[in-house]
């Protein structure tokens, strides 16, 4: 069910909310830290990681298998510090809650550390995405600012929310309507069938969108904003692990593995890793 709300000066900074429910189960696990030693997989300590589907760092295949940039570096990172990682489709707007009774226990999937740096217990950052704007191929819409006025759709709890609603300091104009949804296929939906005049998020999402839709859609060429991706823990937990699965990650992109990874997966690996042109 969705519930329309127009903008004005006493509704600014209000949301509309479109709820999905996700299927947010997984074992738990107690508290962990420090490097194992080496054992076979099914020896190893697990470790549930929190994600959503947000192709391409993280997504379930068909049969079930999790693919993606951040499934494949979370694989190698943790196997190299001695854990098992068990990955959880969750619920994004749970995630906290999933964090603090330990259904989960950390948050890996494509999740900006920008303006939450005090929230969580960080890992990385390991990779810089961009926040952009894709509308259907045929708009009107050419920048930024021609956005005054529209309607636009986000995934809710994300950056891309936080900035249309300006609880971000930006230059973005002021929307008609700013159409909060549960999951990226939620967006394209909005988006494809006339919903909206414009949805926004990380630039890999929306890029894939464009890819599939074979000259549907197309990205604005401005950015609106640049982040920093983390793994987030519990705040005050897991201090020696992110102490040492930073360094990990580090070691992973000195190694040339994490380019390989990104490239895999068609994104510029100059654009998005530490040191590359958006740090």
């Amino acid at each position: 069910m969705r519930k329309n709300r127009k903008n004005n000066s006493r509704t600014r900074g209000k949301r509309i909310c479109i709820t999905a429910f996700l299927l947010a189960g997984s074992l738990m696990l107690g508290g962990c830290g420090g490097k194992k030693e080496k054992a076979a997989d099914s020896e190893l300590p697990e470790i549930v990681i929190g994600m959503d589907y947000f192709e391409p760092y993280s997504y379930q295949t068909s049969d079930g298998e999790y693919k993606g940039i951040d499934v494949e570096l979370a694989q190698e990172a943790f196997q190299r510090l001695g854990y098992q990682p068990k990955f959880e489709n969750i619920v994004w707007e749970d995630k906290d809650e999933l964090l603090a009774d330990r259904t989960i226990d950390c948050l890996w999937s494509s999740y900006s550390m920008n303006g939450r740096e005090d929230k969580y217990q960080w890992a990385g950052p390991y990779l810089y995405s961009r926040q952009m704007v894709a509308v259907r191929a045929e708009s009107e819409i050419k920048k930024v600012q021609d956005l005054k006025g529209k309607r636009v759709a986000v995934q809710a709890t994300t950056k891309a929310e936080d900035l249309f609603l300006h609880n971000i300091d930006s230059d973005l104009p002021q929307m008609e309507q700013v159409n909060c949804f549960s999951t990226t296929n939620e967006l394209y939906a909005a988006l494809r069938k006339n919903y909206v005049d414009a949805i926004a998020g990380h630039e890999a999402m929306l890029n894939s969108l464009v890819q599939d839709g074979e000259g549907s859609y197309r990205m604005l060429e401005e950015s609106i904003y640049t982040s920093k991706l983390g793994i987030a823990f519990k705040k005050g937990t897991h201090k020696e692990l992110t102490e040492e699965l930073t360094e990990t990650l580090k070691e992973m992109q000195g190694e040339g593995i994490t380019e390989k990874i990104v490239i895999k997966y068609g994104l510029d690996a100059d654009k998005i890793l530490p040191g590359g042109e958006n740090k």
